[in-house]
């Protein structure tokens, strides 16, 4: 390589110059963009190492428990990286989704050292929090001897800072000021639109702007196109069937899961007339417009009729069509993304999420070394890569998330993701009231749509039945 070309590398070391004009420069200077890439990487990891000492653990072997995920993928393929920067070791563990959360569960209520650090969605940490399995990372985040002072912590967008801390106390606030970190946000998902563009076009219609519009363009859409249907939402009997859209949507038209009264007990509230009006153009929906099989659906399902063609329209993790729009989908590069707002008297998109977050475990034996790791993991260069050069599509932090690389990329062949990620960003948080009995509860509000959809029982009625049977749990459990 030139003296000039590793000029170009020395000056984006050291600040002088952008990620972008950098491989301008070396794209002019005829480096190929597997060479440049590769110094770029190596350039970063140089630069992350200034003012910091990452050898510090040089020799510790990590463990880590691992979700199959192309989340985990994009880290797995960047742990050279790792190594180079800290001399430690990081192997792992990775088990599909369908079993992960039981060995996570297994892992720690046993109280095994064997991990000493793990994926998981901010959710559970309600229970691995107050049950002491997880460590509280806000020390160490506020600790300079061990936290790399380039970290920039308010990089990660605030709704995700906040939604993946919590005081521990059933219904506190998520991101309080008592709240402890129980988890690093490392990447997300938000519920939004994803649409067949060639099914729109074919039935005249236009990505839907509010709820009522959905509801009515899912029905033309199934009517008109003879064979797909209209759209496509979560179903099994599960507290993921309630997170992704239904919850968005929900949370867009002003409506909680629970309140919390002044004396800080919980009570259910499924059953407002905002609640049973949001609850009916749903149910409307999916009646007219969904699988005929809609009770069976997890995310798979909603995923993989996109990709195929057997469906127009999902409200679930951008995600989620992001992948559909790839791979050896049949509906590869038909597909747009919509930033979704379904209350037609709300401003803009407030999107519930999913995080996938690092923890540490709280039985773990080098803690340090694995604070290192999670910081690496988490910082701007992992997701800076992660973003450019693999899967990793919605970046935890806003320097990463506005890099002109990134955006450029998507939009060549990903009609609107960028626009949507940007529109409904600001707004995208968890929406649910954190407590102990966040999975019961939201495994018998999916009970409830079910039977609702099913016609088994009216919306009203279904929703004064679910509302009086949650408050009876709560009340048993001390926490209404």
């Amino acid at each position: 390589m030139s003296q000039k070309a590793k000029d170009f590398f020395e000056q984006y070391k050291a600040g002088k110059i952008s990620r972008r004009d950098l491989m301008l420069g070396a794209g002019k200077l005829g480096i190929s963009a597997a060479t440049a890439n590769f110094m770029l990487n190596a350039a970063s990891t140089q630069a992350l190492a200034a003012d910091f000492d990452w050898k510090k653990f040089k020799g510790a072997k990590l463990h880590l428990l691992l979700n199959k995920h192309p989340y985990a993928d994009a880290m797995i393929a960047d742990l050279d990286n790792f190594k180079a920067l800290t001399g430690m070791e990081a192997t792992y563990d990775i088990f599909p989704e369908d079993v992960y959360f039981d060995k996570v569960t297994a892992a720690l209520s046993s109280k095994s050292s064997q991990y000493d650090a793990f994926m998981t969605g901010a959710y559970m940490t309600w229970t691995y929090g107050p049950a002491g399995w997880v460590d509280d990372l806000g020390a160490y985040i506020k600790d300079p001897a061990k936290t790399n002072p380039k970290y920039a912590w308010d990089d990660v967008l605030p709704g995700l800072r906040a939604s993946t801390a919590w005081n521990g106390v059933p219904g506190g606030a998520l991101g309080s000021a008592d709240a402890k970190q129980w988890c690093i946000p490392w990447a997300y998902e938000l519920n939004s639109i994803a649409y067949n563009r060639k099914m729109y076009d074919k039935a005249g219609v236009q990505p839907p702007m509010n709820m009522p519009d959905l509801v009515e363009k899912a029905a033309k859409l199934t009517k008109d196109l003879g064979g797909p249907y209209g759209i496509g939402v979560r179903g099994s009997r599960s507290w993921a069937t309630i997170h992704p859209g239904f919850l968005s949507g929900y949370a867009n038209y002003g409506q909680k899961d629970l309140t919390v009264g002044a004396d800080g007990k919980l009570k259910a509230a499924m059953n407002t007339a905002g609640s049973k009006a949001y609850h009916k153009l749903f149910i409307e929906m999916v009646q007219n417009s969904g699988p005929k099989n809609w009770s069976t659906y997890t995310w798979y399902q909603v995923g993989t009729d996109l990709g195929a063609g057997a469906s127009a329209t999902i409200y679930d993790a951008d995600v989620l069509g992001y992948f559909m729009d790839g791979g050896d989908n049949k509906e590869k590069g038909n597909l747009g993304f919509h930033a979704f707002a379904p209350n037609p008297e709300a401003k803009a998109p407030t999107p519930n999420i999913w995080i996938w977050s690092l923890a540490m475990n709280s039985f773990g034996t080098q803690k340090d070394a694995a604070w290192y790791f999670m910081q690496w993991a988490s910082s701007t260069e992992h997701d800076l890569f992660g973003a450019t050069k693999t899967d990793f599509v919605n970046p935890v932090r806003a320097s990463v998330a506005n890099d002109e690389a990134f955006k450029t990329r998507l939009n060549k062949s990903y009609a609107g993701y960028v626009d949507q990620l940007a529109a409904s960003s600001p707004g995208a948080k968890i929406y649910f009231t954190p407590q102990p009995l966040f999975f019961d509860v939201t495994t018998l509000w999916a009970e409830t749509l079910q039977k609702m959809v099913a016609k088994e029982v009216p919306v009203d009625e279904g929703l004064d039945q679910l509302a009086a049977t949650i408050d009876k749990q709560l009340k048993d459990a001390g926490l209404g």
